[in-house]
């Protein structure tokens, strides 16, 4: 009895992790390209900065946010590519889209 109602417990968190990161993925993939707005790397969050820097996933925006909590505000949109995974075709496609206030 236990060890089902374990299961149970363990099978319905990883169910709703699962629709968590489904939801996230199709929600970003409905936004058209080209829809995306300006976004202050020295301030966003994860989401926020995944959702608006093109090649940004979720992952590399935690990883600038981690970058820009141990070194500091960002001091210039280059300095994107001292974070592992972040490349100057990247830092290109999206150096209209960085502010830095």
């Amino acid at each position: 009895m236990i060890k089902d109602e374990m299961f149970q417990k363990v099978f319905i968190r990883l169910l709703m992790v699962f629709c968590l990161t489904v939801g996230l993925a199709s929600a970003s993939m409905a936004e058209p390209p080209g829809d995306s707005q300006p976004v202050n790397i020295n301030q966003a969050n994860a989401l926020e900065i995944a959702t608006n820097l093109k090649g940004i996933g979720l992952k590399r925006a935690e990883a600038i946010v981690a970058w820009r909590e141990e070194y500091g505000d960002f001091g210039s949109a280059d300095e994107l590519v001292e974070v592992k995974g972040v490349g100057e075709s990247t830092l290109e496609k999206n150096r209209h889209l960085i502010l830095l206030e």
